[in-house]
């Protein structure tokens, strides 16, 4: 008597047996495992690549940070001034804009679209140039105060990208929450002021805060108006010590150090207040 073969499996088998050898916590593990290890090639091969000496010539010249250093304090203070300046004039129009984007009012929520999408489509340094050197020959006369042309140039754009997230806020507040106000005899002011605004800014603090940190940077733009030294922002003083001192990249490399100690905890506090906001829902 002849011994029968065995019968073969049907491909749908040999498929599940297939996946059974590899399950899927075994391949993502052999996938992140791939990733990690092309990641450490990746550096070596830079490391590899690298000219420490220069590098250290250029970024980590004592003497060059030496030379920079008593400048930088004053900068500072003078970057956070020119963020709060512009901030606070893009907060204030920026909710008037939103305000009007959402009113009943058709010539209101005209103006307020043409305004965003104008400003939204233009670089802010036209609008910097146009508020320090245009502004005063339309108007025979400008704005004195350093602080002042940038607070207005730079709350002038950034009110277009505020209107826009507070507006997103806005429509986010639950309409119950509206009409029960109402039902207790608020009038639609009140409702606004006390119920739909504090609610909308509770929800949109986490970009309002990332366009805090861009507002930051958009500061180098001072640059343009002409400053005194006591003026000079982070970056003014960058580019100068680039210019003069012996150090490369070392002014430039402190400088954006700088920059960090203002964005990184803004950008953890985003983080934080977007944490705060998913729970609380």
């Amino acid at each position: 008597m002849t011994g029968s073969a065995p019968a073969p499996q049907p491909p749908d088998q040999l498929a599940s047996t297939s996946t059974r050898r590899w399950s899927p916590r075994r391949r993502a593990r052999v996938t992140q495992l791939v990733q990690y290890v092309v990641l450490i090639a990746v550096v070596i091969v830079v490391a590899a690549l690298v000219d420490w000496s220069k590098v250290g010539d250029a970024f980590f010249n004592p003497d060059a940070a030496r030379e920079v250093l008593p400048k930088i304090p004053q900068a500072f203070l003078n970057t956070v001034r020119y963020t709060a300046a512009g901030f606070a004039v893009g907060l204030s129009l920026g909710t008037l804009l939103a305000l009007m984007r959402m009113s009943s009012v058709a010539i209101n929520r005209w103006i307020a679209t043409i305004y965003i999408e104008f400003f939204r489509g233009i670089p802010a340094l036209l609008v910097v140039i146009g508020i320090g050197y245009a502004l005063p020959i339309a108007f025979g006369g400008g704005i004195s105060s350093l602080t002042g042309k940038l607070a207005v140039a730079l709350g002038i754009v950034s009110a277009a990208y505020v209107a826009e997230t507070l507006r997103a806020g806005l429509q986010a507040v639950p309409r119950g929450q509206i009409e029960a106000a109402r039902s207790l005899g608020m009038s639609h002011t009140r409702t606004l002021l006390t119920v739909v605004i504090p609610q909308a800014f509770r929800i949109v603090l986490p970009p309002m805060t990332n366009e805090f940190i861009l507002l930051t940077k958009d500061t180098s733009l001072v640059f343009i108006l002409g400053m005194a030294v006591n003026e000079y922002d982070l970056t003014k003083v960058g580019r100068e010590a680039l210019n003069t001192a012996a150090g490369g990249f070392t002014p430039l490399f402190l400088v954006g150090a700088c920059y960090l100690l203002i964005t990184l905890p803004l950008g953890q506090l985003a983080r934080y207040l977007e944490r705060r906001g998913v729970r609380s829902r």
